[in-house]
């Protein structure tokens, strides 16, 4: 026994048996679940055996310093403590051999509010948040667990004594970082265990030292998570690509321990060359195929068929389609291969000359509308276009509505052809003769016609005539009064009869005057030259002028 306790015991008399003082107590008594003790009254104390660290170290005879807590409980038994009579004997020792700062062992005991209670000789408080580098959420774990503690705080008012776990491991793991930061290179592989895991990527613990491995310098494929590839825990062998050691960063690398599958691609995957691979991802301009792990090929939607307007992958692909396709461009610096289907199958473009050689005369059924024209469908998968101006050779036609409809089956000629931009232009109107060549035969300055009013402007009314040629009748040339408005005299629809007062070949125009119909012979001289003095620019402006620049006004 020490000297303390000999003096401790010998300092207090039987007789003098006082609560919350240390007392001498032989042991009478060792079972399972208590010491019993005998401290000199007609009763005897038991003492729990969780207070003695070893039992063994105990014996039946054996005189230990307890301390009494109260004299008589309602039992009339003596309550004493031998762990509370060696924490008041450690108290002393502890604060003048352990001041803030030493680092000692203990023993974590129980729960308390916000920590676990730790016995270092006396109880100290361990914080949850000095528990570790994180708080743990389970705290039974440390139960009954020896540990090496910091003393942080000894409040000697309160004889209070706080611990921490947590800043010996942290220096524990500085020290260890900087250790690795000594020993690491850039480009050297070595093995970590993942720690934690995140959508971005993965931090590996390297011997007390964090990389951060970036998920896309995981694989050389693609993967949509970091999870696809690791598990907490594991060992992974990685490779050092970068190192900061003012911020104790590194960046790490999975795939670079591996071959790039880029390298001598264009030897596996020579132009024109037939490959086979999975569909990955779809975007609005096409699909990525993967064709080995790390290599995908993009097979571009304007790649997918030589005659179907494919306006976005998903109609023909989906993700998870096995698919075949042809090497038709590669970009290894950029890491990139252009893929096409349609080149597995023959171009029928090729034989469009063959098929439909200019002048050529076809039929076919109008299958879109456009603001410019009409394409009609030749034969599965090629169109010819027919251009508004190619409808008629005497009308203006604005819109190809005005003649024809979807699904009107028409006959047309081959009027040019451009296989490399996949363009046929076909025409209605030349498959008839041009009228305007024999203009001379059919109409003559100062012959009378008779035709139907079918526009007005306010300059003047366009008259259809036979063959399907347009006049045009000038106000001036409608009375011999002065008109306001055309409407006024003339109806849409109206049967006129005028005399023909020009006819311009080169711009296709033929001047009509319908106050000249009764005119004889001299008088229609002389308004024929009359007629030619206009300035033809502002008033006998071509159909195409007329119906670009202005309103039509019907009556």
């Amino acid at each position: 026994m020490s000297n303390i306790m000999e003096q401790l015991l010998e300092a207090k008399p039987i007789k003098e048996l006082l609560p919350g003082t240390v007392i001498p107590a032989v042991i009478t008594k060792i079972g399972a679940d208590a010491v019993t003790v005998d401290i000199g009254t007609k009763t005897e104390g038991k003492i729990p055996v969780i207070e003695f660290n070893d039992i063994n170290e105990f014996s039946v005879g054996q005189t230990i310093g307890v301390f009494l807590e109260k004299l008589e409980d309602r039992e009339g038994n003596p309550v004493v403590s031998f762990d509370k009579a060696e924490q008041k004997k450690n108290w002393a020792r502890i604060v003048e051999e352990c001041p803030e700062g030493t680092v000692i062992r203990g023993k974590v005991k129980a729960k308390t509010k916000g920590g676990l209670i730790v016995n270092i000789g006396v109880d100290a408080f361990l914080p949850g948040s000095q528990i570790d580098t994180q708080a743990p959420k389970n705290l039974d774990q440390y139960i009954g667990q020896t540990y090496d503690f910091k003393i942080v705080k000894i409040n000697l008012d309160r004889k209070n004594i706080v611990v921490s776990r947590r800043e010996l491991i942290e220096e524990e793991r500085k020290e260890k970082r900087q250790k690795a930061l000594s020993d690491i290179q850039v480009g050297k592989t070595c093995r970590g265990v993942v720690k934690n895991i995140t959508d971005y990527g993965v931090f590996v613990d390297l011997d007390g030292l964090d990389g951060l491995l970036h998920i896309t310098d995981m694989s050389w494929g693609r993967i949509s998570h970091p999870s696809e590839l690791v598990s907490p825990g594991e060992e992974i062998e990685v490779m050092v690509l970068e190192i900061d050691p003012d911020k104790e960063r590194v960046a790490l690398g999975m795939k670079q321990t591996q071959n790039n599958p880029w390298d001598n691609i264009e030897h596996r995957y020579p132009m024109g060359s037939q490959v086979t691979g999975k569909v990955v991802n779809l975007v609005p301009y096409g699909a990525f195929v993967e064709i080995e792990p790390g290599v995908e090929g993009l097979i571009h939607v304007a790649e997918m068929s030589w005659t179907k307007r494919i306006n976005k992958p998903s109609e023909i692909l989906k993700v998870g389609d096995e698919v075949k396709a042809v090497v038709i461009g590669i970009e290894k610096s950029n890491q990139k291969i252009a893929l096409g289907i349609k080149q597995l199958e023959e171009n029928p473009w090729e034989m469009v000359k063959h098929n439909y050689p200019v002048g050529a005369h076809v039929r076919g059924t109008v299958r879109n509308l456009t603001n410019y024209g009409a394409f009609v469908e030749l034969e599965d998968g090629i169109d010819g276009m027919i251009h508004v101006s190619d409808i008629s050779w005497t009308k203006k036609i604005n819109h190809p509505s005005e003649v024809l409809k979807k699904g009107d089956v028409v006959d047309a000629m081959v009027i040019d052809i451009d296989p490399s931009q996949q363009r046929i232009a076909l025409g209605l109107k030349q498959l008839t003769g041009d009228p305007w060549e024999n203009i001379e035969s059919l109409f003559q300055i100062g012959s009378l016609v008779t035709g139907t009013v079918n526009k007005i402007t306010s300059y003047g009314a366009f008259i259809e005539l036979p063959n399907g040629i347009d006049g045009m009748v000038h106000i001036s040339q409608i009375a011999e009064g002065r008109i306001e408005k055309i409407k006024d005299v003339l109806n849409v629809g109206s049967e006129v009869t005028a005399r023909v007062v020009k006819i311009d070949r080169n711009e296709r125009r033929i001047g009509l005057s319908i106050k000249a119909a009764n005119y004889d012979a001299s008088a229609l001289e002389a308004e024929i030259r009359a007629y030619d003095k206009l300035k033809s620019d502002q008033e006998m402006t071509n159909l195409g002028d007329i119906f670009d620049k202005i309103e039509i006004e019907h009556s």
